[in-house]
């Protein structure tokens, strides 16, 4: 009779059959926004959205975000779904499954791109298969910087004069920037500490601050990826174009197939 009782147990798995008190998974309550990027770590993949998914009997999932600032030969980006198995003793997490690779080639200007992933995830019997198993199952949305197109950073516009902490109080003798006597031309840097005659500096008291100050607004160089809006385990009605290597939908951009999933590629596994 145990033995009967594994092999339906078993094949209750594999069908992934619907349990009433939890039909579908709930939405995770997030904000849908999307958030700057930067490469982490040594660019390895990292998380921007991640579902718990522990207990879940389905094989089908969807789920979508939003990006921004993909601009094609400087900021693109590539991403995936994988599922994550977290281990109990260690605290660490191992990648056991994946999606395909894309590749965001660009946003198109001022428009909020909408990717889509629907994706049967290729657990064999379920999410928590055996009362033995005492780890946690993630879905995450993950998002790497592709090696021939590294993040880059907008020169900062940058203005030559004085400067001070802006919880200080301005100095004194501040008398003026520039002056012209006769032949001589040069700049004063608050009042007659320090002056600039000729293309030569003349210390007279204590050197002022002074130097080439950055504009704040240049564009650090990332993408913006928002977290996933939902997570759902689904039918096989409700998602018939689910597919092993994930199912991809973009609109908003440019995005390619570049390569098939590999979960032993670097991640951030903390």
């Amino acid at each position: 009779m145990g033995d009967l009782r594994a092999i339906q147990g078993r094949l209750d798995a594999l069908e992934r059959r619907p349990i009433p008190q939890t039909v579908f998974d709930q939405y995770p309550t997030t904000e849908w926004a999307a958030i700057s990027r930067p490469a982490v770590v040594d660019n390895e993949w990292s998380s921007c959205g991640i579902a718990n998914v522990t207990g879940l009997k389905y094989d089908r999932l969807e789920c979508k975000f939003i990006t921004y600032e993909v601009l094609a030969g400087r900021s693109e980006a590539e991403i995936r779904l994988a599922v994550f198995r977290h281990d109990y003793a260690s605290q660490l997490k191992e990648c056991i499954s994946a999606t395909d690779v894309v590749r965001l080639t660009g946003n198109t200007p001022g428009i909020v791109g909408v990717g889509k992933w629907r994706w049967i995830h290729g657990i064999q019997f379920g999410w928590d298969y055996t009362d033995e198993d005492d780890a946690i199952y993630t879905v995450e949305l993950q998002h790497r910087n592709p090696n021939d197109c590294k993040q880059k950073a907008d020169p900062s516009a940058q203005i030559f004069g004085p400067y001070k902490n802006s919880n200080q109080s301005a100095p004194s003798g501040l008398d003026s920037l520039f002056y012209n006597n006769g032949n001589s031309q040069g700049v004063w840097i608050w009042g007659n500490q320090m002056k600039y005659v000729n293309n030569t500096w003349q210390n007279d008291g204590t050197p002022a601050n002074y130097g080439w100050n950055n504009v704040p607004g240049a564009w650090d160089g990332s993408y913006n990826i928002s977290n996933m809006h939902y997570c759902v385990g689904l039918s096989q009605e409700r998602l018939p174009n689910a597919t092993p290597g994930g199912w991809f939908w973009y609109v908003g951009g440019g995005a390619k197939y570049v390569r098939d999933a590999d979960i032993t590629e670097p991640c951030f596994t903390v």
